[in-house]
Order: structure tokens, then C-alpha cells, then sequence
């Protein structure tokens, strides 16, 4: 099969401009293509899966990956999914995000002469005159299509500033740019990006000509891939030191049983045969499929030592075996406790399992907290030395577990 075919095997392309000469180029390996990572965080989150995993498969197809980073529309913000605007943030914090991207994108991206390339954007948009990209890309695009964009549509209610109304235009001139600087000739993105990559297209295509090459792709999923980085306490990460290899695992191991397959198709690198023998799978192999799922995308983020250390202490831990040396932990030391003791709702706060002592209290009192296995039901109850000394294994609803420690 080839690789445009697998994309669309996988459920990863849902629009397309050109797709004749848009598959001519990805399976004869002569597309250099990009896809743009706004820093607005120090690290990546599972929202951005999908993006890394399509990088690695079409570089593995020949094809080669351009790394936008957004260095410079992180002054702007993308007002795409949004109900306000984003926090501005400094160059330095805008840097130091950069940075730490480009370390975790080398998990999934082979850089180098004649492979990948990271570029980022504020190299060429912080250098540009205000009057003359009025003049010279203003001039190339209708307010009254903008408006019409749905990453615009849905702001309008309550208030689209003038700093993101220009965020189209930054985005449509870095494929401009790389294009006319890279041979950039392909562009992909999420479906909530749409109306931005056809402004690209469209600018290229009436300063450059209608024969100059200027493709776009969307991904299925990509919004929906977006709401997987967020759990409801918090975002999950692809850093370590955010979210650990052992928590990590444990999100991929808990999906739904009607996300699980789709997962598996859009995420791994397991061949297509392997993945349709599964479809008919159900009740308990559906766990089984989990366990793959989780393993494979902990094994692709953290290597496999830290997909087999995360696996055997899940295994362990629901088994009944109790490991817990893997397990998220928190520190404690004996100035933290008052009179001995450790109240339950500093630790769940302390250990990030809720954002309150208020929102922890509530948990408690809905029966959605045990301790070594046993429902707490009191907000008071508290942990002396002795128990913190040997470990206490802390449970939040059913899924998440921490682990707390006096040393």
C-alpha cells in the first residue's frame, strides 16, 4: 500500500486540495511539507500526536518534514478553538518553549542535512515592515472571507481583538515564505485550520501564479486529537518530569472501548493487517488492545525500558501485586507534617491529584478517594509518620493513583 493510501487507511486525512497531484508527490517522495507547533507551553502534549506521528510516517516514506515553530505567531496567538484570548507571553518564555519542542521532537524526527529541518517563524515576521505586508499580502486577502472562517465565526460573540485578526495572514505568509525559501510545496494542519492553510495556498498561488505548487491536507482528528491532551486534571504531557512515563501509560491504558481501535490506527506504527485482524475484537480483548495502545505510544515518547517498567506496575498494581515503585510519588519530610500528621487533602493538592483542598474535600465526601485500598470518607482524616514511612498508596476514582512518601 502506499503512503498516501495508508494516510487515508488510518483515518488521518479529511480534506484535500489538488489530491491528484497531492498523491503523486507524497508516494513518490518528492513532498517537503510542514506542520507549525506554536510554543505555548514548555512541552508538547498528547494533542500533538498526531501531527509528530503523520511527520514520521511520510519522512519514513521519503518525503521530508519542515518543523515550523511559531516563535513569531506566539506573539499573536491562534485564536482557532478559543473563547478568548490567548496570555501574552514574553520572548524569553517564547524561546525557552521553542527549545524544549525541538528536544522532544527528535524522539519522532530524524533531523539533519538533507532529512528534517526546524525553522522558526519569528526569523522572518518579527523582521517585517508593517506598511509593507499591508501592501504587499493585506492587499491579497477579503475581510469579508475572513470573516466567514470559522476560527473567527466563533469569537465574534464575545470579541475578536485586531492582534488575532491577523493571525490568518501570518500564518498564510510563513507557507509564502517557505515556499519561496525551502521549496516548501505541501502544508498540513487540523481541520480547525482550514481556512488559514487555503489563505497560504491562495497567497502563493496570486503573487506567485496558478502554477506554482502550493498543496494542503488537513487531519481528520486533529481537533479531536487536541481534547486527548486534556484530562480533567490536567494536560498530559510528553515531558517526563509533567506527566511520568507511569501516568502516561495509564491515559492510553484507560481510553474508551469505541476510541481504542481508532487510537491504535492513527497513533501506532503497527502494521494496517495487524490492526484490522482487531476490529472484531471485544469484551476483555478490547483490554488487551488498551495494552498495546498504551505501550506502544509510552515505548514511542519514553523508549521501551519505560513502557516495560510502566506496563509491569500496572499490571502489578491491578493484578493485586501492589508494585508501586514506578508510580508517580510524591516526597514528603517530617517539617511538612504539623504534630506528626499529614492531613489527606494537603497531600492530594500537594501531589496535583486536585487543584483545592475545596475541590479535594468534595471528592472525598462523594466516596471518590481511598487510601491503601480502603474508602476515606472523612475530610479530616489525616496520615501519622509510621504510615507515610512504609507508603501510602493513594486512589482518586478509579484510574489515577499517587503514591506518598516520608523520607
Amino acid at each position: 500500500m502506499e503512503i498516501y493510501d495508508e494516510l487515508v487507511a488510518r483515518g488521518l486525512i479529511a480534506q484535500v486540495t489538488d489530491e491528484k497531484e497531492i498523491r503523486e508527490l507524497v508516494n513518490n517522495g518528492k513532498a517537503t511539507f510542514y506542520i507549525g507547533f506554536d510554543p505555548t507551553a514548555d512541552s508538547l502534549h498528547v494533542g500533538h500526536f498526531m501531527a509528530l506521528c503523520l511527520m514520521r510516517r511520510l519522512q519514513m516514506a521519503g518525503n521530508r518534514p519542515v518543523v515550523l515553530i511559531g516563535g513569531g505567531t506566539g506573539y499573536v496567538g491562534d485564536p482557532s478553538g478559543r473563547t478568548d484570548m490567548r496570555s501574552m507571553m514574553t520572548p524569553e518564555t517564547i524561546q525557552h518553549n521553542c527549545d524544549c519542542f525541538k528536544k522532544q521532537m527528535e524522539r519522532f524526527i530524524e533531523f539533519g542535512e538533507d532529512k528534517a529541518i526546524m525553522v522558526n517563524n519569528a526569523d522572518w515576521l518579527l523582521k517585517l515592515n508593517y506598511v509593507e505586508l499591508l501592501r504587499e499580502v493585506g492587499a491579497c486577502f477579503s475581510v469579508n472571507n475572513m470573516l466567514r472562517a470559522e476560527c473567527y465565526k466563533q469569537r465574534m460573540e464575545k470579541g475578536l481583538s485586531f492582534l488575532e485578526f491577523n493571525y490568518m495572514i501570518m500564518q498564510s505568509y510563513d507557507f509564502y515564505h517557505l515556499f519561496q525559501h525551502y521549496g516548501c510545496n505541501m502544508q498540513f494542519g487540523g481541520d480547525d485550520q482550514w481556512s488559514n492553510m487555503l489563505g497560504g495556498t491562495e497567497l502563493i498561488r496570486r503573487k506567485l501564479g496558478k502554477d506554482a505548487y502550493a498543496m494542503t491536507i488537513t487531519l481528520l482528528l486533529n481537533s479531536e486529537g487536541k481534547k486527548m491532551g486534556k484530562t480533567a486534571s490536567g494536560a498530559v504531557w510528553l515531558d517526563p518530569n509533567k506527566t511520568s512515563p507511569f501516568e502516561f501509560y495509564q491515559y492510553w491504558r484507560n481510553v474508551g472501548d469505541a476510541d481504542v481501535l481508532k487510537c491504535i490506527r492513527m497513533l501506532t506504527f503497527l502494521p494496517l493487517e495487524q490492526i484490522d485482524e482487531m476490529d472484531h475484537w471485544e469484551g476483555a480483548q478490547l483490554n488487551r488492545a488498551k495494552e498495546i495502545l498504551a505501550y506502544e505510544l509510552t515505548s514511542l515518547v519514553h523508549g521501551k525500558e519505560e513502557a516495560e517498567k510502566a506496563q509491569a506496575a500496572a499490571r502489578a498494581l491491578f493484578g493485586g501485586g501492589e508494585d508501586t515503585s514506578d508510580m508517580p510519588t510524591t516526597c514528603l519530610n517530617e517539617a511538612e507534617l504539623a504534630d506528626g500528621k499529614a492531613l489527606l487533602l494537603d497531600l492530594m493538592v500537594k501531589g496535583g491529584l486536585c487543584a483545592s483542598k475545596g475541590e479535594a474535600r468534595r471528592l472525598v465526601q462523594q466516596g471518590g478517594v481511598s487510601v491503601d485500598g480502603e474508602k476515606v470518607a472523612d475530610p479530616m482524616f489525616s496520615l501519622d509518620i509510621a504510615a507515610l514511612k512504609n507508603g501510602v498508596l493513594v486512589k482518586k476514582g478509579k484510574k489515577v493513583h499517587h503514591k506518598f512518601l516520608l523520607q
